[in-house]
């Protein structure tokens, strides 16, 4: 019976000794390493009345989410970061319909108006290729992060959206956002239209 309660007691020192200790600091939350390729890009041409520049660890692939798309309805997907950027191209017919069509991008941007904190938007003209367009930066939680239209203002629209794949956390997304922002920049900059 002494053995017993000489146990118990050193338990009971133990226990109260332990959890006074000044050394316990909390351990920080932590993420999962991210390594970002180097920056290297190829030329995406195809019959569709448009090419630019993408980088080298993406692929370009059709839309497979709608049954209904449009052949130069294409995805950049980028496997390591679970991200692609859906693009869609139409043809335009009439100054209205460039409008129509200017006037969804502004909506579907503002979509994201509830849970985004801040949206900037950005003029895009380079006028020696006829590329025009806006570029929305969407800041927060949202599905997407950066949205774009691109025109001649005569006969070609293109838009793109970038989706990550996860739930939206505008934190942890962050280093792979600011990497593949600098990658539209470059397709951007290197569209033409044929």
């Amino acid at each position: 019976m002494r053995a017993g309660k000489f146990i118990a007691a050193f338990c009971f020192l133990l226990a109260i000794y332990s959890c006074n200790s000044p050394d316990y600091a909390p351990k920080p939350r932590g993420y999962f390493r991210i390594n970002l390729p180097q920056k290297a890009y190829q030329k995406y041409q195809s019959n569709c009345p448009y090419t630019f520049d993408y980088p080298v660890y993406a692929r370009v692939v059709p839309d497979s989410l709608d049954r209904e798309a449009n052949p130069c309805w294409v995805d950049i997907a980028f496997p390591d970061f679970n991200g692609r950027i859906h693009l869609s191209y139409w043809q335009i017919s009439s100054p209205e319909q460039l409008n129509k069509m200017t006037e969804d991008a502004y909506e579907l941007v503002y979509k994201n108006v509830v849970k985004a904190t801040e949206i900037n938007a950005r003029t895009i003209y380079y006028p020696e290729k006829k590329v025009y367009g806006t570029y929305y930066g969407i800041e927060g939680n949202t599905a997407s992060a950066v949205q774009f239209y691109l025109t001649d203002s005569t006969r070609n629209y293109l838009r793109g959206a970038l989706y990550f794949h996860e739930r939206p956390q505008a934190d942890s997304i962050k280093p792979v956002l600011d990497f593949v922002k600098k990658d539209i920049d470059v397709m951007i900059k290197s569209l033409h239209w044929k």
